[in-house]
Formats: C-alpha cells, structure tokens, sequence
C-alpha cells in the first residue's frame, strides 16, 4: 500500500484592500441608513459615499462611471437580506473509478 504524504497549505499572501471591497464595506456601514431611505434601489457608493440611485442597476452605474470615470464602484440593491444564489456545478454523467 502506498503512503500519501500530506504537505502543508501554501501561505498566500494577504488580498489587497482595493478600492471596491472599501466600497463594499461602506455600503454594508450605510445599509441601516439606506434601507429608511433607498429601499428597493439600486445605489452606487464611490468614495464611501452613495453617489447614484434608482430603480435599474444599469442606469445608475452608469450615471456613476459618466460622473466619476471608470473607477472601481460598488452597486448594489438595497434589501435587507441579500439574495442567495445557486449555482450549479457540472457533474459527469458516469463516475469514473480512479486507478
């Protein structure tokens, strides 16, 4: 019988704290806020800030990137509870046995 030799895990370095996860962090701060005010809304936050809204994803983050540039900015929809998606994986049809 053959031994396996478990190795251990890489150390990968830290992922950047890059403009769009702050955005992100901002519009989960703002969130209490917006629900009173932004329900049901799309929002661009640039800059911590929201800086466009309304009712098509598309629309605002566009009015966004006309004003500020291509830039990382976060849009999102403001609910309470953010939808869960389900992705399903591919599957082989016929499991092969591993020799």
């Amino acid at each position: 019988m053959n031994k396996v030799e478990t190795m251990p895990a890489p150390v990968l370095p830290a992922l950047p704290d890059d403009k769009w996860r702050r955005e992100q962090r901002a519009f989960r701060a703002l969130l209490p806020a917006l629900l009173k005010t932004h329900r049901g809304q799309y929002v661009a936050v640039h800059e911590g800030q929201v800086a466009e809204s309304g009712e098509d994803k598309l629309v605002v983050a566009g009015r966004a990137y006309a004003q500020f540039g291509y830039v990382p900015i976060y849009v999102s929809l403001v609910i309470e509870q953010p939808a869960v998606v389900r992705v399903p994986s591919p599957r082989p049809l016929h499991p092969r046995k591993l020799t």
